[in-house]
């Protein structure tokens, strides 16, 4: 039906079916706009636009116009004509009518594609209509709509139109509702604008309506907000419409029974088609009210999805996005997801929690949007969870824990857990599994043996990631689950306490060294640390294109290819010697990694070495040897060093046995934190190396199901579970639940807001924060505001990357990101400084650029809306400020 009617007839033919108000109206059919451009020869237009770079826009916008053109040059055919003549006079004489344009792209659950083609109002008369039909035809071709689509990736030889003509509402008032809050998410609220005379001025933004807010349950109207309703637009006898200025008014355009008469009609809508409505409705002279459109509001974040095996929780719950916490905006595959779920599983049962089934996930475990989510309410109703997880998030992820304290004065998050019995009865476990005591004690007393315990985790991981050559699909099926469900997360606790005792040990030769020991000045000594997989690896590729630069020839053919036709050579074998073997060593010890690499769906850099070769070429152009990663790396370990011997000076300054002891004792402890502190990335290298395995024997699966006709590519088992994949390998057709899932997938990827908090009732607590931020004094001088990361100074131009696949990065450039994971940080080694949206003063960016001693800050809101490409930008890590220059 969608194709033959486009969105808008398709929702008002629906509506109507359902007994809600819709004003009577037929439809001229995508096959009649089919029928009528066939002599406009559209086709040589499609195959240009398909042609054309989306950021072409002004070939596109030519080409739009001649699609125009073309299709407004031709006769409606005979046998069309009769049957809108016909139609039109079976709504009565000469009677006024809206011709709306319906596209098949449009008013969609993933993607509203409203205003993008034209309506027009007030049409009186069957010749009138027939040249309304015919411009609507030609407005599927807007600059606006062909721009549109060109960015979405859809093909223009598939779109077509239908068009609407419906009886106009002669409207005494008319506006939009939307059945939840489109600005804080809430879903219980209704919200309505309203103006006199027809809705278009609402609609296209020509008045400053009146604003209504309303309690959908109980129909409390919570906010009501006069506008000025400066116009109205009205019908003119015989056709067309007229803009009259009003009077100022006095009073509300509608009154509270209105009001709420509309809100109960919008919830009737909503219950209908399952999910929030933006509706266009006006009220005509008698009072009835008429639904002129509805479609979804596609803006809304959505929901947790339900957890039907766990028993429904009363009240508002607390929902913190932990994809963000790992510095990921793009969605998860469902098997990623299902990854998560074990490993998480793995976590809660270690720590003493009930989990009756792995793979639904631990009861905090939700999923929203292919995000990662975790129920918090419980944490934040408590004491203990209040004073820790915050701090936490403090280093991690810093404008979550603002949001999280933001709520501690709801009422409804108060706490009632105030003993911390519940924390030790769960982190004890793991911390006696784990050995946690000992192994403080050995990393205290016996450093080096720490670090050869901690060899011997990797050892053995890589020992149970081992799986027979001969092995079968769902034995390997099986291994996959084992692994992610029992071997990965003891890393973790096993690991992670000799990172975390560096920085304690930090705090604590801060206090020894007394004042002086600000801040700033602990910060260096975490300047050049060793034991840090990422820095080790980012200095690896960059050795590899040291190599390649010394060798004639090697160099030339990063100038002359793509990394897309590198990488097809390098698999061939026909690189340079020095590329070939050099990339195989480097992929054989880090080839397990890639960008958004806590996604089993993520092709590897062994699977894809593109994005490696690009950043190969892009070390290339490092010209300047003062500037060489090698050699900055080197003159911030020197420069830690010499920090180190300030503090140890300065806690010695009083002399006498107490001076000394204390000067050893910075000393020791700041020696510890340089050894220990950089095993911060190692939980997360280790795990990364455990997920690239399950996925290599997820793809042979993969492979064996494709093979069999389940699904249709060895890729697609990306997109099922464990349980599902198991019923392919049964015999069951997975093709349309992978068709199902990837579209839901392809329109996630467009997504570019993601809340850090969400409450169940749809509500981002972040929202109204972060407009109070903008209407503040730092975003009117210009200012973006975020968390200081790595002390320094830069001016230099910005380059604002989205996803670092096949992304050029220029030597001293400041590199604008929404997050930053271990795949981006080869780009760190030629950046000038690094802007981040997400992020904390200990997340894996702020980290990383500390190391290599690039300024750095995180956590700046917008920061890849509000910073272009090429613009100036002046950086100062220590302040936390980014200022974009004007002019």
């Amino acid at each position: 039906m969608l194709a033959r009617v486009g969105g808008k007839a398709a929702n008002l033919g629906e509506t109507t079916a359902a007994g809600l108000p819709v004003p009577p109206g037929f439809c001229l059919t995508t096959d009649a706009y089919r029928s009528a451009v066939v002599p406009a020869g559209l086709e040589d237009v499609h195959r240009a636009l398909a042609a054309t770079g989306t950021d072409d826009l002004e070939t596109l916008a030519g080409l739009a116009a001649t699609a125009r053109e073309l299709i407004l040059g031709v006769d409606i055919p005979e046998d069309i004509a009769d049957a809108v003549r016909a139609s039109y006079a079976a709504l009565g004489t000469d009677v006024p009518v809206a011709v709306r344009s319906s596209a098949t792209a449009e008013d969609l659950p993933f993607a509203s594609f409203a205003g993008q083609q034209d309506t027009y109002l007030n049409v009186v008369g069957a010749d009138a209509v027939l040249a309304a039909v015919r411009k609507c035809w030609a407005s599927l071709w807007t600059d606006r709509a062909v721009t549109y689509r060109a960015t979405h990736g859809i093909s223009p030889s598939t779109v077509a139109l239908a068009v609407v003509v419906q009886r106009m509402v002669d409207a005494s008032v008319a506006g939009v509702l939307f059945t939840a809050n489109p600005v804080t998410g809430r879903r219980p609220e209704a919200v309505i604008d309203a103006s006199p005379g027809l809705g278009e001025a609402v609609v296209s933004g020509a008045v400053n309506p009146d604003h209504f807010v309303v309690d959908r349950a109980t129909g409390e109207i919570l906010e009501r907000r006069p506008g000025d309703k400066g116009i109205a637009i009205r019908p003119l006898p015989g056709g067309g419409t007229e803009r009259v200025n009003l009077a100022p008014a006095s009073g509300p355009s509608l009154s509270d029974f209105q009001v709420r008469t509309l809100a109960s009609l919008g919830s009737r809508v909503e219950r209908h088609y399952g999910a929030p409505q933006d509706i266009e409705w006006a009220i005509d002279g008698t009072d009835k009210v008429w639904l002129t459109q509805s479609r979804p509001i596609t803006t809304l974040y959505p929901l947790p999805e339900p957890r039907p095996d766990l028993p429904a929780r009363e009240g508002t719950r607390l929902y913190l996005c932990f994809s963000l916490a790992q510095g990921l905006t793009r969605p998860l595959t469902p098997m990623g997801l299902a990854g998560f779920r074990l490993i998480t599983s793995s976590a809660a049962r270690a720590a003493g929690f009930d989990v009756p089934d792995p793979r639904n996930g631990p009861a905090p475990y939700r999923q929203a949007g292919l995000r990662l989510f975790f129920d918090l309410t419980a944490v934040i109703r408590s004491s203990v969870g209040r004073a820790i997880v915050p701090r936490v998030f403090d280093v991690m992820e810093a404008r979550s824990a603002a949001v999280l304290r933001g709520l501690f004065a709801d009422p409804r998050f108060t706490v009632t857990i105030k003993s911390p019995w519940r924390l030790v009865k769960h982190v004890g476990p793991v911390a006696v599994k784990a050995r946690l005591p000992e192994s403080l004690l050995r990393a205290l007393l016996r450093p080096e043996a720490a670090l050869r315990r901690v060899d011997g985790f990797g050892e053995r991981l890589r020992d149970a990631l081992v799986v027979p050559a001969n092995a079968t699909a769902t034995e390997r099926l099986n291994h996959a689950e084992r692994i992610l469900g029992e071997e990965l997360f003891p890393i973790v606790p096993a690991v992670l306490p000799l990172p975390a005792l560096g920085f304690a040990l930090l705090a604590f030769a801060g206090k020894l060294a007394g004042g002086g020991a600000e801040p700033g000045a602990l910060q260096a000594v975490l300047r050049g640390l060793p034991n840090n997989v990422t820095t080790e690896m980012d200095l690896a590729l960059w050795q590899l294109a040291t190599d390649i630069r010394s060798h004639q020839g090697a160099a030339a053919v990063f100038e002359e290819l793509s990394p897309a036709e590198l990488a097809r050579r390098y698999r061939s074998g026909e690189l340079p010697d020095v590329v070939q073997s050099g990339l195989a060593g480097f992929l054989s010890r880090y080839g397990h990694r890639a960008v958004a690499e806590i996604d089993l769906g993520m092709p590897r850099w062994s699977d894809d070495p593109a994005h490696i070769l690009g950043v190969l070429a892009n070390y290339l152009k490092l010209d300047d040897p003062t500037l060489a990663p090698d050699r900055q790396f080197a003159k911030a370990a020197r420069e830690a060093d010499a920090r180190i011997e300030q503090l140890v000076a300065r806690a010695g300054s009083r002399g006498g046995a107490a001076g000394r002891l204390r000067a050893r004792l910075v000393r020791g402890a700041l020696r510890r934190t340089r050894m220990f502190a950089g095993f911060r990335e190692l939980p997360k290298y280790h795990i990364v190396e455990g997920l690239a395995s399950v996925r290599q024997q997820l793809a042979a699966v993969g492979e064996e199901l494709a093979a069999a006709g389940r699904i249709n590519d060895a890729e697609d088992i990306f997109f099922l579970d464990f349980a599902e994949a198991q019923r392919g390998l049964t015999g069951e057709p997975m093709q349309r639940l992978v068709a199902e899932r990837r579209e839901i997938y392809d329109a996630e990827l467009g997504r570019r807001r993601i809340p850090r908090v969400l409450l169940s009732d749809g509500t981002e607590p972040e929202a109204e924060g972060m407009r109070a931020a903008r209407a503040g004094d730092g975003a009117a001088a210009g200012v973006l505001t975020g968390t200081p990361a790595s002390a320094g100074t830069v001016t230099a131009r910005a380059r604002v990357i989205m996803d670092p696949q096949g992304a050029r990065l220029e030597p001293g450039e400041i590199l604008v990101a929404p997050s930053t994971d271990p795949g981006w940080t080869p780009l760190f080694l030629t950046a000038g400084g690094l802007v981040m949206e997400m992020g904390g003063p200990n997340s894996h960016g702020a980290v990383v650029a500390r190391e290599y001693g690039i300024p750095a800050v995180v956590g700046v809101p917008d920061a890849t809306s509000t910073i272009t490409s090429g613009q100036v930008v002046t950086l100062d890590g220590g302040a936390g400020t980014v200022v974009p220059a004007t002019g």
